[in-house]
């Protein structure tokens, strides 16, 4: 019950996800992050069981902050890509009970804009558009007829806006919350959320009237009333 998408363009990357956690058919909170920033210059999407996407995402991380510090510059993306990828292969070879699937975003000066795609097996694949979970097959023919080569930063916010609204509309699970972040020449840094209803606002309640003891919402036609013979 969870949702990344990525999406690359002309000089940036942008990774969108929900943010709710669930456990099997329980909501539990509605302001779980699955996006993080790695280093300076990249940041990943990750989903899969919440403990294992933290434990992992947190093993990258440092370990990248440790590279830096050893050698005194930033690991390059694809330099980021195969040492997590190596990562999950060895988790698979020592039979280590992981199981997560991640967007991996960054940019670089020599290479421009990247987003890979790498699944629970390893599976690493360059991409213009990609994502995991129930609301991806939904945007996948948004992102298909919306994506060009020389995408502009708004244009790209205009293409997630539609594919959140089109997950919020058709899936039957409500993600109604979804973080976004961008990576480009500046830096990684968070967008405002898109959520078209305010987290904690109150629902609009339906206005009821009184047929004998019950109440009923008024958009509920009144019952027919048979008198009956005594």
């Amino acid at each position: 019950m969870e949702t990344v998408l990525g999406l690359k363009g002309k000089d940036f990357v942008m990774l969108a996800s929900d943010t709710m956690l669930a456990k099997s058919i329980f909501f539990l909170k509605d302001n779980n992050t699955k996006i993080r920033p790695i280093s300076s210059n990249s940041m990943m999407a990750v989903v899969g069981n919440n403990g294992d996407t933290l434990h992992f995402a947190d093993f990258i991380a440092t370990n990248i902050s440790l590279y830096e510090i050893r050698n005194g510059y930033d690991m390059d993306t694809p330099t980021v890509v195969h040492f997590t990828r190596n990562h999950i292969l060895d988790n698979i070879r020592n039979k280590v009970s992981s199981q997560v699937a991640m967007l991996l975003a960054g940019y670089d000066s020599e290479f421009g804009p990247s987003l890979c795609f790498i699944d629970a097996q390893g599976t690493t694949m360059p991409l213009n558009y990609s994502g995991h979970g129930l609301g991806h097959p939904i945007c996948t023919s948004i992102f298909h007829m919306m994506w060009k080569p020389d995408l502009t930063f708004q244009e790209g916010v205009d293409i997630v806006r539609r594919c959140v609204v089109e997950i919020q509309n058709r899936l039957v699970i409500n993600l109604r919350n979804f973080d976004v972040f961008v990576v480009d020449k500046d830096g990684v840094r968070k967008l405002p959320p898109f959520c078209p209803i305010p987290i904690g606002a109150p629902m609009p309640l339906l206005t009821t009237l009184v047929i004998g003891n019950q109440q009923v919402p008024t958009s509920v036609s009144k019952p027919e009333i048979k008198e009956s013979s005594v």
